[in-house]
């Protein structure tokens, strides 16, 4: 060869050499992840889910394959263009090479063996730590085989990086992961009562009639915010449990989850998943067996989630009563803004309405900024002004009825500056608010009707939102309680998961005559009961 020659030769070389030491390490690490992710979700899901998650995996799999093929080639053919020596030295240093790294994983797996039930944190522990020996082989192993050790390009590696950490998370975000699985199975029904449970279709309305004479209680939930994701799997089992130890205490008749069941928000929640949560949330009350409705909350549908709100609609859809005969979600729903609109009708053992319940969606952003709270819309407001004249009609007298939604109301606010400031227009009942921004409540900038058209009604009696979650009073105002849900969260904001006075429920004890109280539960209290 000429000088130009050999000296482009032994680049090309080089570089071959590299990428095919390189791909080695990555295909093995793709198998061990692939084989850890499928011994994980064998042991919880079913054979389609597996094999779905397989096909998910042929493509990248393909492409490793062939990288190493075509490297492994180029790489022998131009050791032997160059020299023998070359060529036994690379090939030695392969064989080490995939020893080295079949050892290390038989470690892991050994590992993961022994610490089962933790196989998905170990990998990631593992796979951090060979990432650096590859760097540390790459950057002084490697030169005892080339003619020039590695030249690095710190640009093109952090730009390889990110490309290859987006991709990677973004799928891995999107994933169903079922670990919760085996603790939902182990939820027993807990359901006490036989109250008779009646849809409309025509209406959409479910109607739920009390047997017996005795009180009629509703459990509000809010601001469950499961992830779905294996990270976030710790936090989305004390939600559960924190769910199921609130349910097992009050052993309510029906509970209303006002908002945020879920939470796909992407590295904030280590999940875009906003499907698995639904699925599990669904079999978690299924098994419990009390009946269920829900409200949206402006988390449920994120614009970059999984499943959009056409997709959730049809999702609950197959989820509510005709399949489950515990969750309420009607299969007709009036033509208003909002993801889903309802009324369900509470009514005693003789007939009689004892109280509506309006679950009315405060939507989600108006799009017009970051986080700008949207608000119940003057159609909806109409719908329920409506639907309130005529079952005022149809009972021949002023019906009561209660209004629950996520966002709180701006009258939320009004009212809570009231009270701070000594203002007897205010009544306080129970809660604290510890909100840790300067308005204290996150209402939306846009006033809504639905207050004043409450108050000209006179029926509502009583608001139930959630949304802030550090936010948990209940106050009186114009001769309207507007109360705040004690939230579930564990996860969606930094260091929640630490803190424990916040979190509980609320439990709304209907009366024969139509009458109510409310009382917060604090699952603190429901914790130590249970000691």
């Amino acid at each position: 060869y000429s000088l130009e020659a050999y000296q482009e030769l032994k680049k090309l070389n080089d570089k071959y050499l590299k990428k095919t030491i390189n791909t080695t390490f990555f295909l093995i690490a793709f198998l061990v992840f692939y084989a850890t992710l499928l011994f994980t979700i064998r042991i919880n899901s079913k054979m389609n889910e597996v094999l779905e998650t397989i096909n998910s995996g042929i493509g990248y799999l393909e492409i490793l394959l062939v990288l190493l093929s075509k490297n492994y080639l180029l790489t022998n053919w131009l050791s032997k263009k160059i020299s023998t020596e070359q060529q036994k030295k690379f090939h030695r240093n392969l064989n080490k090479i995939t020893i080295i790294s079949l050892f290390y994983w038989i470690i892991y797996i050994i590992s993961a063996i022994l610490f089962h039930g933790k196989t998905m944190n170990l990998f990631f522990i593992f796979a951090i730590a060979y990432g650096m020996i590859i760097l540390i082989y790459n950057f002084n192993g490697r030169k005892k085989i080339t003619f020039q050790n590695i030249v690095i390009n710190k640009m093109r590696i952090a730009i390889y990086f990110l490309i290859f950490f987006a991709i990677f998370a973004y799928q891995f975000m999107q994933k169903d992961f079922w670990v919760l699985e085996p603790f939902i199975k182990s939820i027993p029904n807990i359901n006490e009562n036989n109250h008779n449970i009646t849809y409309n279709e025509q209406t959409g309305v479910y109607t739920i009639t009390k047997e017996g004479n005795n009180d009629f209680k509703i459990l509000q939930l809010t601001d469950i915010h499961l992830g779905g994701n294996i990270l976030s799997y710790s936090k989305d089992l004390k939600a559960l449990t924190a769910v199921y130890q609130l349910i097992d205490y009050t052993r309510p008749d029906f509970i209303i989850v006002t908002g945020d069941l879920t939470f796909p928000l992407g590295i904030l929640s280590f999940s875009l998943n906003n499907h698995t949560p639904v699925m599990q949330f669904a079999s978690f009350m299924r098994n419990i067996g009390i009946p269920w409705a829900f409200t949206y909350g402006n988390h449920d549908t994120e614009d970059l989630a999984t499943y959009s709100k056409e997709d959730l609609n049809a999702l609950y859809q197959n989820l509510s009563y005709k399949t489950s005969k515990n969750l309420l979600y009607p299969y007709k729903q009036p033509e208003i803004t909002g993801r889903n609109n309802q009324l369900i009708e509470i009514r005693n053992q003789n007939g009689l309405l004892n109280q509506a319940l309006f679950l009315i969606d405060s939507n989600a952003y108006t799009g017009e900024g970051l986080n700008k709270y949207d608000y119940i819309h003057d159609d909806q407001v109409a719908w329920y002004q409506n639907q309130v004249l005529e079952l005022n009609q149809k009972e021949g007298k002023e019906i009561s009825s209660m209004v629950f939604f996520h966002i709180p109301l701006k009258q939320y606010k009004t009212a809570y500056d009231l009270y701070t400031k000594g203002s007897g227009e205010v009544k306080y009942f129970f809660g604290v608010n510890e909100e840790k921004t300067p308005d204290k409540v996150c209402a939306s900038d846009y006033p809504s009707k639905m207050f004043d058209t409450a108050l000209a009604l006179k029926s509502t009696k009583a608001f139930f939102c959630g949304h802030d979650h550090y936010n948990n009073m209940s106050l009186e105002y114009k001769g309207i309680r507007l109360t705040y849900g004690m939230s579930i969260d564990y996860l969606a904001m930094p260091g929640i998961s630490n803190d424990i006075n916040q979190r509980g429920a609320t439990l709304i004890t209907l009366k024969e005559d139509s009458t109510f109280q409310i009382e917060q539960i604090p699952l603190i209290k429901v914790q130590e009961t249970r000691k």
